[in-house]
């Protein structure tokens, strides 16, 4: 089974045929009856818009309403072990941080379900948490600024944390929108990750165990790695895989 990055994205029908592959791996998975996908959400207080957002999504993507289960929280709180109790598994998106404190508990519980072969598939925040080094937010490597500080999650020093471990390198979003990838490169540059790709929105890398590695959508992946003369940056399009 697969792993799903998308890197964001306003548009949900665009969104949805990204997720396409996604909802077929959980109709593999459930076999001769309906799939179950979970929909973990951890929202802020005042949002009413991301359940109904999240959901038309997988439907655009091909799921009947009745195969969508959402758990929705509010920042602070965390998932229980329940959550996981589906065929595949779709993190959204919202504050990074509070989604990766969200799972604390069912963090290793992710990890082996979708080790087993349940598909899991991230939208920007669930994108970012799914990585080993979770590359949380932060605009400031050394004092200066490296993005905007619009895109800093709330904080200030770029922070590494430890993610799901469902990938060995980093994950950051909304690369050509936000400006994110140079976010990327001075992490790779300052030795707070090794290697990491940073995805435009309406983006996915899909990363498979029966296939290789591969880009979907309108836009780009940005592979960023450590190299010899510092750091090596290469566009991955959607006619290109990552090596």
């Amino acid at each position: 089974m697969s792993v799903f990055l998308v890197g964001g994205g306003r548009d949900v029908a665009r969104c949805g045929e990204l997720l396409r592959p996604f909802v077929a791996e959980a109709r593999q998975r459930a076999a001769d009856r309906a799939p179950l996908i979970a929909v973990l959400l951890v929202l802020e207080a005042d949002d009413d818009s991301s359940v109904a957002r999240f959901t038309a999504m997988l439907e655009s993507a091909g799921a009947a309403a009745a195969e969508i289960r959402v758990e929705s929280i509010v920042e602070g709180e965390v998932f229980a072990a329940a959550a996981l109790e589906a065929d595949a598994l779709f993190v959204g998106g919202g504050l990074t941080p509070a989604y990766l404190d969200a799972f604390k508990k069912i963090r290793d519980a992710v990890t082996d379900r979708v080790r087993e072969g349940m598909p899991y598939a991230g939208f920007s925040a669930g994108s970012v948490i799914a990585a080993g080094p979770a590359l949380v937010g932060g605009y400031r490597v050394g004092g200066v600024e490296v993005v905007s500080e619009d895109a800093g999650e709330e904080l200030d020093a770029v922070e590494v944390r430890p993610g799901l471990g469902l990938l060995d390198f980093a994950v950051d979003v909304h690369a050509a929108q936000w400006g994110t990838l140079s976010r990327l490169v001075a992490a790779v540059d300052a030795g707070l990750v090794a290697e990491g790709v940073a995805i435009d929105e309406h983006t996915a890398l899909v990363m498979s165990a029966q296939a290789a590695p591969a880009v979907r959508g309108s836009g780009q992946v940005w592979r960023v790695e450590s190299a010899a003369s510092g750091v090596h940056v290469q566009v991955l399009r959607t006619d290109a895989a990552p090596a």
